[in-house]
C-alpha cells in the first residue's frame, strides 16, 4: 500500500488513511476497518484515484454519508472512497440547481424551499447525499430524484468523466443504473419549478414533524430497511407480524417504525443481518410476501 500512497500523495490526494474504522462514517455507527481510506476534494482527484487504484488492482467502493449502509464486522477490503469538501457545492441559476456529489440532500431541499422552489421537499428528511440520492433514487412522500434530476456527472471505474442525463441513469424503484455499471456521482443538475415559499415551507415542516413522530431518528439506524413490495408498506407487515421490539444483540426492531433497526447497544452488522433474515422469514411465512432490502450491505463476509 506505500506505493499506492506515494503515489496518491504525488496527486495532490493528502487524506489518505490505512485501516480506517468505518463505523465512524456511517449512521448505523457499525463497521469494521477500511483497508485504504482516500478522500478526494475535486473531480481531477477523482479520476486520478480512480486511475491509480485500478493500476494497482486494488478494489474500490464509495460511500456518502453512511446511511442505508451496513458494513461487515470484518470490515472493507481494498479501498474506500469519500468525495470531500470540494465536493460540497451548491449553485442556483433560476429554477435550476447545481450541486455537488458529496452536498447534503437535506440541506439542499432547505435552500431550494427558500429559493421558492418546489419539487425537493420529499428530501426534507433523506439523510443522505446528492450523489447518494442519485445512486439510490432515493425518494419519500409520493415523490423521488428521477422526477428532478436533468443531468450527472459520473466518474466510471475506468476514471472516464461522462455526462448522464435521467434517462441514462435508467431510474427505478430505489435503483439505478449505477448499481449494475460502477460510477462515482460527481456532481448534479436538478430542474425544479417555481412555487410559493410559505407553502413549500409548511409542507416541508408538516413532513419533518410526522418524521420526527413516527422515525427513531434520534438513536443509530441506516433509515428504512426494506424496500416496500408491490402493494403493501414493509413497515406495516414487520409490524402486524408482531416483529415490533425484536432484539438480536444489540439490534432491534423500532418501536416507533418496524421498517428502522436501531443500534441500542453495541450492535454488530452480524446482529443486524440475523435481525434481517428473521423479518424476512416471519413476514414470508405469515403473508407469502419476500422482502428485499433496501439497505446496501458492503464489506467482507
Amino acid at each position: 500500500m506505500e506505493k499506492v500512497i506515494d503515489e496518491l500523495h504525488a496527486a495532490g490526494i493528502t487524506e489518505v488513511y490505512l485501516n480506517e474504522p468505518m463505523a465512524e462514517y456511517t449512521t448505523w455507527k457499525i463497521g469494521g476497518p477500511a483497508d485504504l481510506f482516500v478522500v478526494p476534494e475535486n473531480i481531477e482527484m477523482l479520476t486520478e484515484t480512480i486511475k491509480i487504484l485500478n493500476k494497482h488492482q486494488i478494489q474500490w467502493t464509495q460511500i456518502g454519508r453512511g446511511s442505508n449502509l451496513l458494513v461487515s464486522d470484518k470490515g472493507i477490503r481494498g479501498a474506500v472512497i469519500k468525495l470531500g469538501k470540494g465536493f460540497e457545492t451548491v449553485h442556483f441559476d433560476k429554477n435550476r440547481i447545481y450541486a455537488g456529489g458529496s452536498y447534503s440532500l437535506i440541506k439542499l431541499s432547505v435552500l431550494a424551499g427558500k429559493e421558492g422552489l418546489t419539487g425537493l421537499e420529499f428530501a426534507g428528511g433523506i439523510p443522505g447525499t446528492v450523489g447518494g440520492a442519485v445512486y439510490m433514487n432515493a425518494g419519500a412522500c409520493g415523490s423521488d430524484m428521477s422526477r428532478i434530476l436533468s443531468t450527472a456527472k459520473v466518474v466510471l471505474e475506468t476514471g472516464e468523466l461522462v455526462e448522464w442525463s435521467a434517462d441514462d441513469l435508467k431510474f427505478a424503484y430505489r435503483n439505478s443504473i449505477l448499481h449494475a455499471k460502477k460510477g462515482i456521482v460527481a456532481e448534479v443538475v436538478l430542474n425544479l419549478e417555481y412555487g410559493d415559499r410559505k407553502e413549500i415551507a409548511y409542507s416541508m415542516a408538516t413532513h419533518k414533524e410526522y418524521r420526527l413522530r413516527t422515525q427513531p431518528l434520534q438513536l443509530a439506524c441506516s433509515g428504512s430497511v426494506f424496500k416496500n413490495p408491490d402493494q403493501h408498506h414493509a413497515a406495516k407487515l414487520i409490524e402486524q407480524a408482531g416483529l415490533k421490539g425484536t432484539r438480536i444483540g444489540g439490534a432491534e426492531v423500532s418501536t416507533l417504525h418496524a421498517n428502522f433497526i436501531v443500534n441500542t447497544d453495541q450492535a454488530t452488522a452480524r446482529d443486524v443481518l440475523t435481525l434481517m433474515e428473521h423479518i424476512q422469514k416471519v413476514v414470508y411465512e405469515k403473508y407469502d410476501v419476500l422482502l428485499v432490502p433496501e439497505v446496501l450491505q458492503v464489506g467482507e463476509r
